[in-house]
């Protein structure tokens, strides 16, 4: 039995044939998530952490028009933290003051990987189970054809005459051969298998989704949401405290306050109304000493 009739047996085409629909559906499922990927890539590129609050909009509506991560962002989405700022009037004026001092452009409460991930990005998008699977289909084949041709070797081995035992033996031999072969190829398609999905994987998924998320990290900084509560909270005592000694203040700029006022304006005016009233009396008791009534006049002053 030659190698080209081993390689038309039908055990050995069907391993083949396994083989090589593996191979291509990997290679058109890496090649798909390659090309989201990359699609995925490019747009964030466009986009820096700084101008991240202004271009947020632009962002949001891309991610919820790809199909590809649309789902992941709305859930990626309802974990950011935006650096909410608070007006505070002076005067005429309004300025505008973070409400954390720590929490700058957009952050994220949970860690980023948990959403854009190998899982989520890549195996998610097909049937991954299947593809992690075919190794064992074909390995799995080589011990099932290889008993079946042996099975089938033993059936025909004739022992009723030595003509028939000797042709018998010879065919139960390329029997054996056919078998031992079908668990070579089954092996060996499992093993090339194995390094030809290992390597598309890595060049084609694993690549690119590295570069996602470590664009996704530099976009948006981490903070836990015990973090964040924490740092509103010494906001919000930094600011209490500043009230309270604003009022404890108050009282003392008050009085203050009007004993200028008393000094400026009311005991100037106490001065003059003084002086008026003595001028005024010296002006009576001239005009008194000219008149019977002087001593009267004189007694009410």
């Amino acid at each position: 039995m030659d190698f080209k009739d081993i390689f038309l047996d039908i055990p050995v085409l069907i391993v083949i044939f396994t083989f090589l629909t593996s191979i291509i559906y990997c290679i058109v499922q890496y090649s798909k998530v390659n090309k989201n990927l990359k699609i995925i890539i490019k747009f964030l590129s466009t986009f820096k952490k700084n101008d991240l609050n202004f271009r947020f909009k632009e962002l949001d509506g891309w991610m919820m028009s790809n199909p590809y991560l649309s789902i992941i962002w709305i859930e990626f989405k309802n974990t950011l933290v935006f650096s909410e700022s608070v007006a505070l009037k002076e005067g005429d004026d309004y300025q505008y003051q973070d409400v954390s001092s720590t929490v700058q452009n957009v952050q994220t409460t949970f860690d980023p990987l948990y959403f854009f991930n190998e899982e989520t990005l890549v195996t998610s998008k097909f049937n991954y189970k299947m593809v992690q699977t075919m190794p064992t289909i074909l390995t799995g084949f080589g011990p099932l054809f290889t008993f079946m041709k042996i099975a089938i070797a033993f059936g025909m081995i004739d022992f009723s005459s030595p003509e028939k035992t000797i042709n018998s033996v010879g065919a139960f031999m390329n029997g054996m051969q056919a078998a031992a072969f079908v668990s070579v190829i089954a092996v060996s398609s499992s093993l090339i298998y194995l390094l030809i999905e290992k390597f598309m994987f890595q060049q084609l998924c694993k690549r690119p989704l590295a570069q996602i998320q470590n664009m996704i990290g530099e976009l948006f900084a981490s903070i836990s949401s015990e973090k964040f509560l924490y740092e509103i909270l010494r906001e919000s005592k930094i600011q209490n405290n500043s009230a309270a000694n604003l009022i404890g203040v108050i009282p003392k700029q008050f009085k203050s306050a009007f004993n200028e006022t008393m000094a400026a304006n009311l005991v100037p005016y106490l001065e003059n109304l003084i002086f008026g009233l003595n001028q005024l009396n010296k002006q009576m008791k001239e005009v008194a000493k000219g008149s019977k009534g002087g001593d009267e006049v004189d007694g009410l002053f």
